[in-house]
Order: structure tokens, then sequence, then C-alpha cells
């Protein structure tokens, strides 16, 4: 069978997009998601996202990791999935999605960066000096000073792998402190290597990174750009009004065949 697919990326964190909104594509089997992602015989990509209809909301998001299994939330996937929604003719001043983790909300600003509303912090917990936070996926935040030198893909299986998370599996997010705001680069299970950038993973690593209570903005550098990440924070354990905000940008479309 032929479908039609769309390439969208966000600061190099890049996607494949069907339109399920006929539910044509419901039945995505596991093998079909990992070839579509494959970047050698397929299309390649980070992930894959169905845009599909949903009552009460403009619409459905649907992730699967390139791995080919079902992801949890994920926050650049969200802002193209925002992006690729309007260029769909789904126009909205303010958006309401429903994604794994609950409802969603978001905006196309002037400047043409998706604001792509996250889920509140509950909890910031400490492992040794680094700490672990719930973004809508779970990251692992370690404060370094070099990160030009470092081997991300090796430290991160390391922390990704150990006893303690080999079970559920987690992201980790290796953090250094800059003038302007902090740079960030990710280590993604689903993917199982580095990549250029992973909006949850920016969320959890600015409120990590933060410093005493009340509104912030914090400017992050990752590998395929630059994001920001404004929050509220109410105390030490919990943030609210988070937004994430970047660009999202259509790459190419076009026909593939694919067994369904």
């Amino acid at each position: 069978m032929e479908i039609n697919f769309y390439k969208y990326q966000g600061t190099g964190n890049d996607f494949v997009i069907l339109d399920n909104r006929d539910g044509a594509y419901s039945a995505m089997a596991e093998e079909q998601v990992k070839f579509l992602c494959d970047r050698k015989f397929g299309i390649g990509a980070d992930g894959l996202m169905l845009l599909e209809t949903i009552h009460g909301f403009d619409f459905r998001m649907k992730y699967y990791n390139a791995d080919g299994k079902e992801g949890s939330m994920c926050g650049n996937g969200g802002r193209c999935l925002v992006q690729f929604a309007k260029d769909m003719g789904i126009i909205c001043s303010h958006y309401h999605f429903l994604a794994v983790d609950g409802p969603h909300e978001a905006e196309i600003d002037a400047k043409g960066l998706v604001r792509l509303k996250m889920q509140d912090v509950k909890a910031v917990a400490s492992d040794g000096a680094d700490r672990v936070i719930d973004t809508g996926s779970p990251h692992y935040i370690k404060f370094m000073d070099d990160l030009d030198h470092l081997d991300v893909y090796t430290e991160g299986r390391k922390i990704r792998y150990n006893n303690q998370y080999n079970e559920k599996g987690i992201n980790v997010n290796f953090v250094s402190l800059e003038n302007e705001g902090i740079r960030v680069r990710t280590y993604e299970r689903g993917v199982e290597d580095e990549t250029l950038s992973c909006g949850t993973g920016v969320t959890a690593s600015a409120i990590a990174a933060s410093n005493g209570m009340g509104k912030q903005h914090v400017f992050i550098n990752v590998e395929g750009g630059k994001l920001e990440v404004a929050f509220n924070r109410l105390d030490e354990q919990h943030c609210n009004e988070i937004w994430l905000i970047g660009p999202a940008t259509f790459v190419f479309s076009g026909k593939i065949s694919l067994g369904l």
C-alpha cells in the first residue's frame, strides 16, 4: 500500500507525520514504524506521529519512538504536530490537543515559533548530585563543564541501562551553564542514541538549572539550534505554566510503499 507522509523537524529533532484523521493508519505495527523511521531503508526520523480526530479537542497526537514502540510525550514532536495541523487546515488562534500524557495547549506566535504548554512538574528528585524530573517523559539531568568532548552515546547508555533505570528506561541530559542560559545534549531512550534536540529534555534541564522562585525564562542551546522554556516555579518541587518555545519546520513530503 502506498501512503502519503510528511517530514517535519524542530531544532533537528525530526519526525515522520501521517494524517490519520480518517483512521487509515490506526493499526500501525511496530516493524512498520521502525521501517519508516529507519535512516537507511525508510524515510528516516527520531519518531513517527499520527494526527487524529477526537471529540472535544482540535486533534489528538499519537507518538511512536523510532524503535517502533508507542512513546511517552515528545515536546518537539508536539510542536511539529501543531504546525502540521495548521498546514493541514486546522486553523486556531489557540490549540487544544490530547497527547499520551493528557491535554495540551499551543500557539503559533507572530515570529512563527510554536509555543507548547507542558504538563505541570510535581516533583524534582535527586540522584546524588544529579536530578530526575518527569516532564511528560522521564529525564535524568547531569551538570557538566565540558560538553564538547563528551561521548553522549556511551555516557548516556551507562545511565539509561544501569540497574536503577534499565527496566523502564530514562532519557539522559548533559547540561552546562552558559552566560545566556544553558546548553543541553541528550541521549534519548527509544532512539537509543543522541538526538540533536529533545523538547521534554530541555524543559527538565531548564527547571533543574533554575534558581529562585517565581516566573523564569531560560534560553537553551542544543545541537540543532535554540529553544526557550518559560515557567513559574512555585517551590523546590513544583512548577506550572511551563511553555516550550521554538521553531517547527516542514522538510518534505512524499509517498512510500508500506504493507498495512
